[in-house]
This record gives structure tokens, C-alpha cells and sequence, in this order.
């Protein structure tokens, strides 16, 4: 007896998918071999100081005027070295927990991680690690690294606070990868780069957003960073390798480059507003995942197929033009086409 037509058509999808999802399955089992591990090289040549040049005295010029400055406003200077790496000067200070602010372009602070770094500060019964502490902008003290162990601080009712103290006052533009205190999320990590960016705008106006490839990290998150400004929710980790081939640091000063990602941010955002739609026709077609936006974002990206070249830096196509057409895509999208295993094969490489 032969089956009828709907449930060999059941029958066929489901062979589909299973087949789709069993491959997907091989594919990330492979992966899974745990490669031999690499042995760490050492350097071949010896860097930084010697034992006997990192003692500073505090009444070096290096750091004398931070020095007065410490203990004129209620802190002690207990020490002074110049850095083993650098040579540059820093001090070991208590400083008034309410003298130090957090700058003003770092991430949100999590009550929640500070609470919990404050109980366990308690329960160890001590404060080992210092905040990094640098001059502000006003004049104040700024922590670039330390918001969350400041906060901890006022929690458990600390006065005095451990800190080193960098009369460098670039170096708070330079700390974002070393803030490992709380992992960083994509919108963590965006947020804190517009806002060290906007900082750097008005401190350094003459200079090229590509000056700052260091301290931006990535060039995705200048663009994320602004549309995470516009729409808190926005969901950046469907777009993140869309725009991590075709963003790049541009050679145009701060003040420029920052028009010109507020256009494109704008344009990713309209761009999300078209997929919204596509996901929402698609629910009502019945489709149920967690991966409905990444399926038509993958399936709009104009770039999705190119695979870069080792070493090689050229974008597949310019950052304006990549927007433009998938913008295109997103509003051409024809969510009859979509078949139950294209979404089950995304979700299992999605998932991996």
C-alpha cells in the first residue's frame, strides 16, 4: 500500500532534517578533537628593567607632585616603582574610597557582581587587589580598572582603598583589555568603546580613528556601540560577523568617523527593523527558535559566502555598500522559501 502524498512529503522533511542535524552533529564532534597542546616559547631577547632599577624613591620628580597630591587629599603615597615592563613611574596608595570615581566611558556597573565581590572580600577578610588609579579630566582620581571592587568598597564600608596610581593620564584610554574584573559581553565591550571614543573626540580631535586600533580593540564595536545608544536591546550578536568583514578603523579623524558610524548604525538599526518583521512572519507561519533571527540576518548578509584570505586586511566590500544590499535583502525577504531544515541546520551550528 503506498503512502499518501502529505505524509510521504512528513516522512521526506523529517529524513531532511534528521540528516541535517545528524551532519551538523559529525561536523562539531570533529572539532571537538582537542588538538596537541603548543608549548609556550619565551622571548628570545630579556625585556624590562632590572631588580635593582624599579625602586623609585617618592620624592623622585617623577612622582613627587602625585605624591602631594595624595596626601593632600586625605590619602598616603607607601611607595613608589617604575613598572618592570615600561619603566614608567606609578605609586602604591590608600586613597579616600570616595575620593575615586569610575571614567566616565567605562561599562555600566552590575550591582549584582559587586554584592557578590563585596561578600567575598568579607569572607576572605582582605582587600588584595588594588584599583588602577589615573588623574581625571576635572582633576579628580579616575579608576579605568577597579569600578567593581570601588563598589564592593562602599558596600563592606571601607574609607581607604589600595590603589596604584599612574601619573600617566592616557593610560585610562588604554586599559579596556586589561578590565577582565566582570567578562565583558558584546554590549559591555561596545558600550565602553563609544564612550571612550566620544572622550577621546573632544580630548584629541585632530586624531585618526585608526590611531586608536589598540584601544577600540575592534572596529564592529565603535558601530555596536552607537546603535546599542539608540536601542539597548538591540541584538548585536546576529550581526557581529557581518560587521566583523566588512568594518574596519577609518583613516578620518574622531569627530568624522563618528558622523559617519552614526549613519551606519542607523542603517543597521533599519535593517533590524526589517528583520523583525521577517521573524515575525515567520512565527505566524509557525516557525518556533531562539536562532529565527540569526537565520535571516545569515541569510540577508551580502557576504555571508566570503572567507578572507590569511593576512589579508581588504574588506569584501565597502562597509556602505554591504548595508545598502543587505538592506535590500532584508525588505525582498520571502518567507515562504523557508523550509523547517534550513532552520533546524542553522540552529544546530548556531548552537555549536
Amino acid at each position: 500500500m503506498t503512502a499518501r502524498p502529505k505524509t510521504a512529503a512528513k516522512n521526506a522533511s523529517r529524513k531532511t532534517v534528521k540528516k541535517a542535524a545528524a551532519k551538523a552533529a559529525d561536523a562539531k564532534s570533529r572539532r571537538r578533537v582537542t588538538p596537541a597542546r603548543k608549548r609556550l616559547v619565551p622571548a628570545r631577547e630579556a625585556r624590562g628593567l632590572a631588580a635593582g632599577d624599579v625602586a623609585l624613591a617618592l620624592d623622585s620628580p617623577d612622582v613627587a607632585p602625585l605624591a602631594a597630591e595624595i596626601a593632600r587629599i586625605g590619602g598616603a603615597a607607601l611607595g613608589a616603582y617604575h613598572e618592570p615592563l615600561s619603566g614608567r613611574p606609578l605609586i602604591l596608595a590608600v586613597l579616600p574610597r570616595d575620593a575615586v570615581e569610575p571614567t566616565p566611558f567605562q561599562r555600566d556597573l552590575s550591582p549584582t557582581h559587586a554584592k557578590r565581590l563585596a561578600q567575598k572580600i568579607d569572607e576572605a577578610g582582605a582587600f588584595l587587589d588594588p584599583i588602577i588609579v589615573v588623574r581625571g579630566a576635572s582633576g579628580g582620581l579616575w579608576t579605568p580598572n577597579g569600578r567593581h571592587r570601588l563598589a564592593a568598597a562602599k558596600v563592606l564600608g571601607m574609607r581607604q582603598i589600595t590603589a596604584l596610581v599612574s601619573p600617566d593620564e592616557d593610560l585610562a584610554f588604554r586599559i579596556l583589555a586589561l578590565n577582565t574584573e566582570k567578562a565583558h559581553n558584546v554590549r559591555d565591550r561596545a558600550m565602553e568603546v563609544i564612550r571612550m571614543a566620544r572622550a577621546l573626540a573632544k580630548r584629541h580631535p585632530k586624531a585618526k580613528e585608526s590611531d586608536y586600533a589598540a584601544h577600540f580593540e575592534s572596529p564592529e564595536l565603535l558601530t555596536l556601540g552607537i546603535a546599542f545608544e539608540h536601542e539597548s536591546r538591540f541584538a548585536a550578536g546576529a550581526y557581529a560577523p557581518f560587521l566583523r568583514k566588512v568594518d574596519r578603523f577609518g583613516t578620518r579623524s574622531l569627530p568624522v568617523a563618528l558622523r559617519e558610524r552614526e549613519g551606519q548604525a542607523s542603517r543597521l538599526l533599519a535593517i533590524d527593523v526589517e528583520v523583525r518583521k521577517c521573524v515575525a512572519a515567520l512565527e505566524a507561519r509557525g516557525f518556533r527558535s531562539p536562532y529565527l533571527r540569526t537565520f535571516v540576518v545569515a541569510r540577508c548578509n551580502p557576504v555571508r559566502f566570503h572567507k578572507a584570505k590569511k593576512g589579508d586586511a581588504t574588506p569584501p566590500m565597502p562597509i556602505n555598500e554591504a548595508l545598502t544590499r543587505m538592506l535590500g535583502a532584508a525588505k525582498k525577504f520571502d518567507v515562504a522559501k523557508v523550509r523547517q531544515q534550513d532552520l533546524a541546520l542553522v540552529a544546530a551550528v548556531a548552537s555549536d
